[in-house]
C-alpha cells in the first residue's frame, strides 16, 4: 500500500466511474490497491489525507456542525486528490457502517447518516479513537486512550478491534472520565492537576482492562510530559496510519494474521517513542 508520505500522483478520473467506483485492476488487468482518502473527524478539527499526498489538509470544526455540512467541507477541500474509497474516524459510537449516535461535542444529523451517497465511494466509518488505536497497534492486548476535546478509548485484543464507550461512564464528584480528562478538565484544573488525574486514569484502566501496554494519542497526548511506565505516546499521524490500514487486505483480510508475528514480538514497551509506532 503506498504510504501517506509519498508523492501525489496526477488526478486521473477515468479509472472511477460515476458511481465513484474503480474498476478494481490497473491497466495490465492485474488487481490493484485501491487510493484512499481518510478523514479524521474531531471536536476541534476535520483532517484529511489521500494515498500519495504529501501534506495533510484540513479545517476547523464548529460546535453545531452537521454530518452533510462536514462532508461538504471534505469534497471541497480535497478538490485535486485521486480516491476511489473512502475511511471516516467519526467521535462518536458506530454502528453498522453508519453513525450510532450524534456526538457530543458537535451538532445533530449524523446518526445513520449514510456516507457513501454523498462520497459516491465505497466509505468504512470507524469510531475516531478505534481508527488512531489501529495505526498505532504493535500486536498483544493494547488499550487506547485518546485525549482530545473528549476521551476516546479503545482496545484491541490480538488484532480485534473492540471499541468502548468510557468516556461518560461515572467517575467521581458527579462528573465522567470526559469531564476530568477531556478539555473541559484540563482547561478547568490546569495542565498540573490535570496530568495527575490522567496518571489516575490510566491506573484505573489498566486494572480494570488488563492491558499489555498502553497508548496514548489525540491532541492533548503531547501535555503528558512523563508516561507512567508501560504507556507510549502517539500523535495523530496514528489515525491516518489505520484508516489506510483499513482497506489493506495485509492487515484485513480474512485468511490475513491480524498483525505479522514478527512485529507482534517488537510490541511497544514502556518507552517507545512517537516515531517508533509509525515505523
Amino acid at each position: 500500500m503506498p504510504k501517506p508520505g509519498a508523492s501525489a500522483p496526477a488526478c486521473d478520473k477515468s479509472v472511477v466511474r460515476k458511481s465513484g467506483r474503480h474498476s478494481g485492476r490497473n491497466t495490465a488487468g492485474s488487481p490493484r490497491q485501491p487510493r484512499i482518502l481518510v478523514v479524521d473527524v474531531g471536536g476541534s478539527h476535520v483532517k484529511c489525507l489521500a494515498t500519495g499526498a504529501t501534506r495533510a489538509r484540513e479545517f476547523k470544526s464548529w460546535r453545531d456542525m452537521t454530518a452533510a455540512q462536514m462532508a461538504a467541507r471534505v469534497l471541497a477541500l480535497v478538490e485535486g486528490w485521486s480516491f476511489d474509497v473512502v475511511t471516516i474516524g467519526y467521535p462518536g459510537a458506530v454502528g453498522g457502517n453508519r453513525p450510532a449516535q450524534d456526538p457530543h461535542n458537535l451538532g445533530s444529523g449524523w446518526k445513520g447518516f449514510d456516507f457513501a451517497h454523498v462520497f459516491e465511494r465505497p466509505v468504512r466509518v470507524v469510531n475516531d479513537s478505534a481508527m488512531q488505536a489501529y495505526g498505532a497497534y504493535r500486536g498483544g492486548k493494547m488499550l487506547f486512550l485518546g485525549l482530545g476535546t473528549g476521551l476516546g478509548t479503545a482496545l484491541i485484543v490480538d488484532g480485534l478491534m473492540v471499541p468502548m464507550e468510557l468516556a461518560h461512564l461515572p467517575y467521581k464528584k458527579h462528573a465522567t472520565y470526559e469531564d476530568r480528562v477531556g478539555k473541559r478538565g484540563l482547561e478547568k484544573f490546569g495542565r498540573k492537576k490535570w496530568r495527575r488525574e490522567v496518571a489516575h486514569v490510566i491506573e484505573l484502566f489498566r486494572r480494570a482492562l488488563l492491558p499489555e501496554y498502553i497508548v496514548l494519542g489525540g491532541g492533548n497526548a503531547e501535555r503528558v510530559m512523563a508516561p507512567p511506565p508501560g504507556v507510549a505516546l502517539v500523535d495523530n499521524r496514528a489515525a491516518f496510519t489505520g484508516g489506510f490500514r483499513l482497506w489493506d487486505p495485509a492487515w484485513t483480510g480474512p485468511q490475513a494474521p491480524r498483525l505479522p508475528r514478527a512485529r507482534m514480538h517488537a510490541a511497544a514497551d514502556a518507552t517507545t517513542p512517537a516515531e517508533a509506532l509509525h515505523e
